[in-house]
C-alpha cells in the first residue's frame, strides 16, 4: 500500500511523475493549438509547473501568457475548455483516472522580482554585509 503524505512532507515520486506528465502534454496541447478554443489559439502560454493532489484527483497547472498579459482572458479560455483538455491529456497518462486539472496564475517570476527588490533594499545590503566581517 502507498504511503500517504503527511501534512509537513512534500509530493511523492508518483505525484511529481504525473504532474510532469500532464505538464509536458498541457504544454504540447497548447502549443500545437490542439484545443478547439480560438481564444487559446491566439495565446501563447507558459505551463511552469502542474501540482497533484496525494491521490491524483487534482492536477493544479500553474501558466502564464507570454508576456504576463491577458491573465484573466487566459484562465477564462482555459477554464472553459477544461473538460476538453482533460480528456486529451488522459490519453497520454497511463493512470486508471484522468485527475480533475484546475488552472492557477504562475506567481512564480513575480515572486523572484521581489525578493530580487528585496536584496537591493540599503537596509539588507548593509545586514547582509555585516554578516560577511
Amino acid at each position: 500500500m502507498a504511503k500517504k503524505n503527511s501534512s509537513g512532507s512534500g509530493p511523492n515520486q508518483r505525484q511529481l511523475r504525473v504532474g510532469e506528465l500532464i505538464r509536458r502534454r498541457l504544454s504540447e496541447l497548447l502549443q500545437r493549438g490542439e484545443i478547439h478554443d480560438p481564444a487559446l489559439a491566439r495565446m501563447s502560454i507558459t505551463v511552469g509547473e502542474v501540482r497533484c493532489s496525494p491521490d491524483l484527483s487534482v492536477a493544479t497547472a500553474y501558466v502564464l501568457p507570454l508576456g504576463g498579459g491577458q491573465k484573466d482572458e487566459m484562465l477564462a479560455a482555459l477554464r472553459k475548455s477544461r473538460h476538453e483538455i482533460r480528456r486529451e491529456v488522459s490519453k497520454a497518462l497511463s493512470i486508471k483516472f484522468a485527475p480533475e486539472i484546475r488552472f492557477e496564475i504562475d506567481d512564480t517570476f513575480d515572486r523572484m522580482d521581489a525578493t530580487r527588490a528585496l536584496f537591493e533594499e540599503k537596509n539588507v545590503k548593509r545586514d547582509l554585509d555585516q554578516d560577511d566581517t
